[in-house]
């Protein structure tokens, strides 16, 4: 399962648009907008009356925790009292106008540790949900080992995680369980600290919630506190990841969700993005990192467990400083994107010569295929080696081959033919070759 953190506004506005389905006895009232800066937000309260009707809360919305702990929420206490559309409007345009430092851990509330700096680019607004301590709840799931894990709590908020084995209650569930062993499990697990009046209504969310993160092919999803008053629900705070394999298949379902770079990391490329879009939309699995760009070694392997394998060799033998790229195709790629993904690699393979003059490297690998057909994928290398073939001479490019699986020597063989005809350097060698004894022979020549 590939997991991919999405916004807080994303998590909540997928759950609202199946929430009849999930959660028929219960109301939520869904006021979320998520705004850049001042600007968008009155620009959005001209469609979102309650924008301007009701007090609100604003904080970060760019995939970190602990924005209470970090001072980077605003919302109604003691001091700045009720916070209107204009208060928030200058916060927000505050606190985006220069870089903020956001500690990660802390000891209590004490910041440990660095701290990353950037800039805070999306906000997320909603209205202010008056509660008692007492009504909040936390709830959460995900995948451990061969299980999925319900973690349910009587007490949400910050302070959750303190204190977890006592105050969380954990219900593991098979692949196997059908809804109605799900449901009798979750009713017979709700946390003892409930409320005697809310653990029914405690037990048919949780079980909602559940089938939810199943269903809607989440790998991670919390709700940090949720308040429940009666049959109304609010999602105060919600950290969601995706399970981007399923992609393909929940377009519909999702809607126009985005995988932002988290804060404090660099940008993704346009051509890691190009990549990611092309996975979103296929069965297979096409996975791209850029690790060092102007690197003389460049890979294009076959499988996430082999991925691994070959990056770690030649770390270890030509060192990380050698290495361009991290990445895989997998899963039975057609012969179109598998050309996609090999043009992306040369693409950026061919802008520059190698700093120190060297040939460049592109090991082209994999263990033995269980039911990719190689000469299927291979033909897609093979019209992207057309494409760029005289930019490949032109960087001086050896290509090692290393692969196995169904239909294999005609892969071998027909990529082989290409490349002399093309007058490209290559070394092709099957199952019989170690898996990544190619990588030595590249780095010893």
């Amino acid at each position: 399962m590939a997991q991919k953190a999405i916004r807080e506004y994303d998590a909540k506005s997928i759950l609202a648009k199946h929430w009849g389905k999930y959660f028929p006895d219960f109301t939520y009232a869904y006021e979320t907008v998520m705004v850049q800066n001042g600007s968008e937000l009155s620009e959005a309260a001209k469609t979102h009356t309650w924008l301007n009707q009701k007090t609100l809360v604003a904080k970060p919305d760019m995939l970190f925790g602990k924005r209470g702990k970090n001072n980077l929420v605003l919302f109604k206490d003691a001091k700045p009292g009720d916070v209107s559309l204009a208060k928030a409007t200058s916060w927000i345009d505050e606190k985006s106008s220069t870089k903020q430092s956001v500690y990660f851990s802390f000891d209590g509330d004490t910041p440990t540790g660095e701290p990353s700096v950037d800039m805070l680019t999306h906000f997320i607004v909603e209205p202010f949900t008056p509660h008692a301590q007492e009504e909040e709840y936390y709830i959460s799931a995900t995948v451990v080992g061969d299980d999925d894990v319900l973690y349910m709590s009587a007490e949400g908020g910050m302070e959750v995680e303190e204190g977890w084995e006592e105050k969380v209650t954990e219900v593991a569930f098979k692949i196997t369980d059908t809804e109605e062993e799900i449901a009798a499990k979750i009713r017979a697990n709700v946390p003892a600290d409930v409320a005697e009046k809310d653990k029914a209504a405690f037990a048919e969310f949780a079980i909602g919630f559940f089938k939810a993160y199943r269903e809607l092919n989440f790998a991670y999803l919390e709700i940090n506190p949720f308040v429940m008053q009666g049959n109304k629900i609010e999602l105060l705070d919600m950290v969601a990841k995706l399970d981007d394999t399923a992609g393909f298949m929940m377009v519909d379902a999702w809607g126009d969700v985005e995988y932002p770079t988290a804060f404090g990391m660099e940008e993704k490329s346009p051509e890691v993005l190009a990549i990611e879009e092309a996975d979103s939309k296929t069965g297979a699995s096409l996975k791209l990192t850029l690790l060092k760009p102007e690197a003389r070694i460049w890979t294009m392997v076959a499988g996430g467990g082999a991925s691994v394998v070959y990056a770690d060799t030649i770390a270890d033998l030509a060192g990380i400083d050698d290495l361009a790229n991290y990445g895989e195709y997998s899963g039975g790629p057609t012969t179109g994107e598998t050309k996609f993904y090999a043009e992306t690699l040369l693409d950026l393979m061919t802008r520059e010569k190698d700093a120190q003059g060297r040939e460049k490297i592109l090991i082209i690998g994999g263990a033995i295929a269980n039911f990719t057909d190689v000469a299927k994928t291979f033909t897609g290398i093979i019209q992207a080696f057309e494409a760029y073939a005289d930019k490949m001479k032109n960087v001086g490019i050896k290509i090692y081959v290393r692969r196995g699986g169904p239909n294999y020597e005609k892969g071998l063989k027909d990529i082989k033919e290409a490349a002399d005809r093309l007058g490209l350097w290559i070394d092709v060698y099957g199952p019989e070759t170690h898996v990544t004894d190619i990588v030595r022979m590249a780095v010893e020549a």
